[in-house]
């Protein structure tokens, strides 16, 4: 069973890298991506100011520049496989580029041996100083102007970048086929850095400028929050109450139960949010309207503070744990009856055991083994929610940041919560299994 359990794990890490590249390829395809976001926003600051800079290019009116510079940023000038890698954080990054022209000449081609002595200047960003570059055919020698000392020995890396390479990267941004202008030769300066998943760095998200990882767990608290407010809720209702409806099955007590926990699953918990809303928030003003606490909360002695907390939790939880009684509580009425209705409980009270002991000792115990296989699932409580339930009640949940990272094509969130999300997944399977197998020793995972 060891054996077992361990391949299991291990299928982890290659499993979450075939979610993550899937999704991260999706996202170099699907349109409006943060290039061109940002060159929507840039196009609207410039028509509302109602002038365009002279550096403005015919999209939006962010230069030719500022478009490298965004592509830089979000690795969208590397192929699929590379960027991905780079996310990863097994292939380096280059950062902190600073670009210097060669002059513009008739023979100015890479390999020319014609005029050898080219040269270009260059100023180090986030460094400062002023960098010689100096060109012999595709041989580039870079040094500090103020001192001569090569740039290689501060860690900087220099690169040639012909007119073919700028002119193709030109193409890529325009897909209408417009010509692209005459590009000089041009030197790049820059540093390499591994920062990635596995450096433990998630990025930056595109729309807010914060760390993913801290705008991530920033929202787990909200999540656990209601997550473990949800399964306690859920768990202490609907086992219990799925033993009486087998206890009382076809009376009064199971078929009045059953309609309201069918009523409930039947009501999208969004609505039942916005009616709740509206009847105990606006009408009678007994709960708040939105939000998890009170402007001004941080002031409020502990009491109160509970008090707020519990006032603010009141409508959202119920609309989290209305559709999730139905499912548990007809899994355990109706394992239930199947066991009691098994030839061992049957020989169990011919023995002379009693009722309960033959409930609650023997078919009990076997009716909770489907319910253990979704005992890890629990693990989602750390990213659960919904984000239609907390867009109702506007609660700044995890649901909430990945709809709007959805919506804002915000590709470095979208990419880190889907990591964590996959990885919980993958892990509560996982435990899932390890779990059946404690309660029901006849399993035997070979």
């Amino acid at each position: 069973m060891k054996d077992y359990f361990l391949r299991r794990l291990l299928l982890i890490p290659p499993t979450l890298l075939g979610i993550t590249l899937l999704v991260f390829t999706i996202t170099r395809f699907v349109p409006g991506g943060p290039g061109e976001r940002m060159l929507q926003q840039a196009a609207r600051s410039a028509s509302q100011g109602g002038k365009h800079t002279a550096s403005s290019q015919s999209q939006g009116s962010l230069s030719e520049e500022q478009q490298e510079e965004i592509e830089e940023q979000f690795g969208l000038d590397q192929p699929i496989l590379v960027g991905y890698a780079q996310w990863l954080g097994v292939l380096p990054r280059a950062s902190d580029l600073s670009k210097g022209e060669f002059g513009v000449r008739d023979d100015d081609a890479i390999g020319s041996t014609a005029d050898p002595d080219h040269t270009a200047t260059l100023v180090l960003r986030g460094d400062g100083r002023l960098v010689r570059v100096t060109r012999e055919g595709a041989n580039l020698t870079a040094v500090f102007a103020a001192s001569g000392q090569p740039i290689a020995a501060a860690g900087w890396k220099i690169r040639l970048e012909s007119p073919a390479e700028r002119q193709a990267r030109f193409a890529r941004r325009h897909s209408d086929g417009a010509e692209p202008p005459a590009y000089a030769p041009r030197a790049v300066a820059f540093k390499t850095r591994f920062s990635g998943l596995v450096q433990g760095d998630l990025g930056r998200s595109t729309s807010y400028g914060e760390a993913v990882d801290r705008m991530i767990f920033s929202r787990m608290p909200i999540a656990i929050y209601f997550g473990l407010l949800t399964a306690i809720i859920t768990y202490a209702v609907c086992l219990p109450l799925g033993v009486l409806k087998a206890l009382k099955h076809r009376t009064f007590v199971d078929t009045s139960s059953s309609v309201l926990i069918f009523l409930g699953y039947s009501i999208p918990g969004f609505a039942l949010g916005a009616i709740l809303l509206v009847q105990f928030g606006v009408r009678l003003h007994w709960f708040p309207l939105f939000g998890l606490t009170s402007p001004g909360f941080d002031q409020l002695d502990t009491w109160s503070q509970l008090k707020d907390l519990a006032a603010h939790t009141v409508l959202p939880l119920l609309c989290y744990v209305i559709g999730s009684f139905a499912m548990l509580t007809m899994l355990t009425k109706n394992n239930l009856m199947d066991n009691l209705a098994a030839d061992y409980v049957r020989t169990a009270v011919a023995k002379g055991a009693s009722f309960r002991r033959a409930v609650f000792g023997h078919a009990f115990r076997n009716s909770m083994i489907p319910v253990a296989t979704s005992l890890g699932s629990l693990l989602e409580i750390f990213i659960g929610g919904s984000l239609l339930v907390e867009t109702v009640f506007d609660i700044q949940g995890f649901g909430l940041l990945q709809y709007q990272a959805v919506i804002a094509r915000d590709v470095p969130v979208i990419m880190g919560t889907l990591v964590i999300e996959a990885f919980l997944m993958l892990l509560g399977h996982v435990l899932s299994d390890l779990i059946v197998a404690m309660v029901d020793p006849r399993i035997k995972f070979e």
